[in-house]
C-alpha cells in the first residue's frame, strides 16, 4: 500500500479535485439507493455542487445540463421505480464526450465555432438513458478527437488528478477525469487511436474499447469514421461491462453498426495464453519507471495463472504507424472538410497541422495502404494462433504538460505505440489499472483480443484489477472486493445465485440484483444436463432453465452472482411463476442456487438450447 501514501503526498502539492464523500461505483451506489441512504435527486444535487466548486480548477466539463432539468429527470426516475419499472442503470450519473450528441444540447467537439445544437440524442446514449442513467453533461477533449494528450482544447488542458503537471491523456480527457475524481459513475468517450485507453491509464480507471460497431456511432462527430468506436470509462471493469451490455445494440441507421456475434466464453480462470512483445519490441521512450511497472504487472499476471508467450510485435507496431503516417489521416479531413476550408483559424494549430496533412494523400496512396494493412493483418493473425489475448502497457511513458507543448507531435506519437493498431485490425481492448509507479503516478496495462471477445477481456480485466488492489480512480475509495470473498475465503453472509436470462448483466431485471448489493463473480456454464426455453408471453422476455429428463441436455451460459443474505428473501419473493429458485450444477461440478422453470409451461415454450444461452439467442432474434 506504499503507493497510496505516495499519492497522498502528491495530492498535498497539487490542486486536488476533492471527490464526493461516497463512492459512485455501481455496487455501492445501487446499495445506497436500495437502503434509501441516497436518492437520484440527492446524488444529482451533490454532483452538481461538486462540479461547480471544482470546475475552475480543472476544465473537465464543457457543458453541464441545467440543474432544474436534471432534478426533474431524477424525480421522474424515482416515480418510475416506485411503479415497479425495470431500470438497469437506475439513477447512475454519467457524462459524454463533447463529440457525442444530446438532444437540445450543444455539441462542439471542443471547437466553439463548429458547434451546433443537436436535434437527436446519440443512439448509444439513448439506450443508457432508457435504462435509467442520468446524463450530467458534456466533457472536454482534444479538439476533433485529434490527440492522445488532453491539452488541445480552447477550454484549457485537463489536469491529471494525481499531479497537475502531467497530462491526463486524450482525446477523451474530460470523460476520464470526471470518472476518476468521482463526479460521475461512468462516462462515454470515443476511441480511434487509443482515446478510450490512454486517459484510463493516466487517471487510474478502466477504459473499454469495444469491438468496433457494437456501440453505434450514430450521433457522434466522426474522426476516422471507418475506425471510430464509442468507448467507456468506469471505476471498475464490472461497471464498464454493464454499460457496454446496455449500450450494445444494432443500429440500422449506422452503416458501421454490427450485430453481436455469439462467441464461446473463454475466460478460463485457470489458464489463458497471453502474448507479450519480445524485449526488443517493447518501447518505454526513456521512462524506466514505466518499464519497471510493466515488469511488475507481468509477474502479477503470471501469478493469476496466465501463460506468458513471447510474440512478434513488429506487425502490430507497423500497423500502428499506418494510422497517422498513412492515408487514414485523410478521413479526419473528410469528417470536417467544409468547416476546415471555411474556418481554419478556428482550429487548434496542432490539430490543424495534423488534419491538413490528410490532403497530401491520393486515392492510389489509400489503396496501397489498404494492401499493406491486409498483409500486416495476416502477419498478426499468425500471432493470434499462439495467444488468446495480448497484454501491452497502455502507454510506454507519461509526459508533463510542458513537455507536450514543446514537442506535441513526436510525444503524442509515442503515446500511440501500444494503441494505434487496435482499430485498424478490428480488435477489442480493455485498459485496466496496474500497481502505481514508484513516483506515485498511475500505470495501466491493456488486454487486447480479437473482435467479439469482449467478455473474455472483461473477465481477465476484472481479475487483474482486483489483484492490483488499487483505489478507485483518484477518489481515495478502495476497489470493492468481489462479493462472496473475504481475504480469499467464502463469505457466509452471501448466497451464490446463477442467473440465465433477464437478470444477466445489462438485461432489464439486472437491477433487482445490483440494488440489493449483489456482485458478479463469474460468467460460466452449467453442466451438460440442461435445456433452455424461450417462455411465451413474458414481460420482459424471459427464458426457462430445466434439467433434461432424457439425458439430452447441454451446457447453458450463466452468470454467477453473490447476493447478501439479507436481500435474498425479498428477491425470491419477486420471482414470478413459472420461474422458481432451485439448485443447478455448474460445468466444474459446483452446485449453486439458480433460476429454474416448472415443467408445466415447457410444452408451449420454444426450445432454444442450440444457442447455448439467452444472450446468444437474443443476438440472433
Amino acid at each position: 500500500m506504499a503507493h497510496l501514501v505516495l499519492n497522498t503526498a502528491l495530492y498535498a502539492t497539487t490542486q486536488r479535485i476533492m471527490p464526493l464523500p461516497y463512492s459512485l461505483d455501481f455496487s455501492r451506489l445501487s446499495s445506497a439507493y436500495y437502503a434509501h441512504a441516497l436518492t437520484p435527486r440527492s446524488v444529482v444535487r451533490d454532483v452538481l455542487d461538486e462540479i461547480e466548486v471544482t470546475r475552475p480548477k480543472n476544465p473537465a466539463w464543457i457543458h453541464v445540463l441545467p440543474r432544474e432539468a436534471l432534478l426533474a429527470r431524477a424525480n421522474d426516475l424515482e416515480r418510475r421505480r416506485v411503479r415497479g419499472e425495470s431500470l438497469a442503470l437506475y439513477g447512475i450519473p454519467f457524462a459524454v464526450k463533447d463529440n457525442i450528441d444530446i438532444a437540445g444540447q450543444p455539441t462542439t467537439a471542443a471547437c466553439p465555432a463548429y458547434g451546433y445544437v443537436a436535434s437527436q440524442t446519440a443512439y448509444a446514449v439513448q439506450r443508457l438513458e432508457d435504462a435509467g442513467a442520468i446524463c450530467i453533461g458534456k466533457t472536454n477533449m482534444d479538439q476533433f478527437a485529434t490527440g492522445l494528450v488532453g491539452t488541445r482544447s480552447p477550454h484549457g488542458a485537463c489536469l491529471n488528478p494525481f499531479d497537475d503537471r502531467y497530462i491526463p491523456g486524450g482525446s477523451s480527457s474530460g470523460s476520464a477525469v470526471a470518472v476518476a475524481v468521482g463526479h460521475v459513475s461512468f462516462a462515454l468517450g470515443t476511441d480511434t487511436a487509443g482515446s478510450g485507453r490512454v486517459p484510463a491509464a493516466f487517471c487510474n480507471i478502466v477504459g473499454v474499447k469495444p469491438t468496433r460497431g457494437l456501440l453505434s456511432t450514430s450521433g457522434v462527430v466522426p474522426a476516422c469514421r471507418s475506425l471510430d468506436c464509442v468507448s467507456i470509462f468506469a471505476l471498475t471493469t464490472e461497471d464498464a461491462t454493464r454499460v457496454r451490455d446496455v449500450a450494445t445494440g444494432f443500429d440500422a441507421h449506422d452503416p458501421y453498426s454490427r450485430p453481436l456475434e455469439a462467441r464461446r466464453y473463454r475466460g478460463d480462470p485457470a489458464h489463458v495464453r497471453c502474448g507479450v512483445a519480445r524485449a526488443s519490441d517493447l518501447q518505454f521512450f526513456g521512462d524506466r519507471t514505466a518499464q519497471r511497472a510493466f515488469e511488475r504487472a507481468l509477474k502479477q499476471l503470471e501469478a493469476l495463472g496466465a501463460e506468458l508467450i513471447e510474440i512478434d510485435y513488429a506487425p502490430f507496431a507497423e500497423t500502428a504507424r499506418l494510422l497517422y503516417e498513412g492515408p487514414w489521416v485523410a478521413e479526419r479531413l473528410a469528417a470536417i472538410e467544409s468547416f476546415f476550408a471555411s474556418s481554419p483559424e478556428a482550429i487548434d494549430p496542432v490539430v490543424r497541422d495534423v488534419i491538413e496533412g490528410g490532403a497530401r494523400f491520393s486515392a492510389v496512396d489509400a489503396f496501397k495502404a489498404q494492401y499493406r494493412l491486409q498483409q500486416l493483418r495476416r502477419a498478426c493473425d499468425a500471432q493470434w494462433t499462439r495467444m488468446d489475448m495480448l497484454v501491452v502497457p497502455t502507454a510506454g511513458a507519461i509526459y508533463r504538460i510542458d513537455q507536450i507543448a514543446a514537442d506535441p507531435i513526436r510525444l503524442n506519437s509515442n503515446l500511440g505505440y501500444y494503441t494505434n493498431f487496435a482499430n485498424l485490425l478490428d480488435l477489442a481492448a480493455i485498459a485496466v489499472p496496474a500497481q502505481f509507479r514508484e513516483d506515485g503516478l498511475p500505470f495501466g496495462v491493456t488486454f487486447v483480443a480479437q473482435s467479439f471477445e469482449d467478455a473474455m477481456l472483461a473477465h481477465w480485466g476484472a481479475r487483474f484489477h482486483q489483484a492490483a488492489a488499487t483505489q478507485l480512480g483518484a477518489t481515495g475509495f478502495a476497489l470493492p472486493p468481489p462479493v462472496g470473498q473475504t481475504a480469499g475465503a467464502e463469505d457466509a453472509s452471501c448466497v451464490k445465485l446463477a442467473v440465465v436470462g433477464a437478470h444477466l448483466t445489462g438485461m432489464p431485471l439486472n437491477h433487482q440484483l445490483t440494488s440489493r448489493g449483489a456482485r458478479l463473480l463469474e460468467a460460466t456454464e452449467t453442466a451438460p444436463e440442461y435445456r433452455l426455453y424461450a417462455l411465451a408471453d413474458t414481460v420482459p422476455p424471459k427464458p426457462g432453465l430445466a434439467r433434461a429428463a432424457d439425458g439430452g441436455g447441454r451446457s447453458i451460459a450463466v452468470e454467477v452472482w453473490s447476493m447478501p443474505i439479507e436481500g435474498f428473501g425479498a428477491f425470491v419473493a419477486e420471482v414470478p411463476p413459472p420461474l422458481a429458485i432451485g439448485t443447478v450444477t455448474l460445468a466444474d461440478g459446483r452446485s449453486v442456487k439458480s433460476f429454474v422453470c416448472e415443467s408445466y409451461v415447457l410444452g408451449t415454450a420454444r426450445d432454444i438450447s442450440e444457442f447455448g444461452g439467452w444472450r446468444s439467442y437474443l443476438a440472433q432474434h
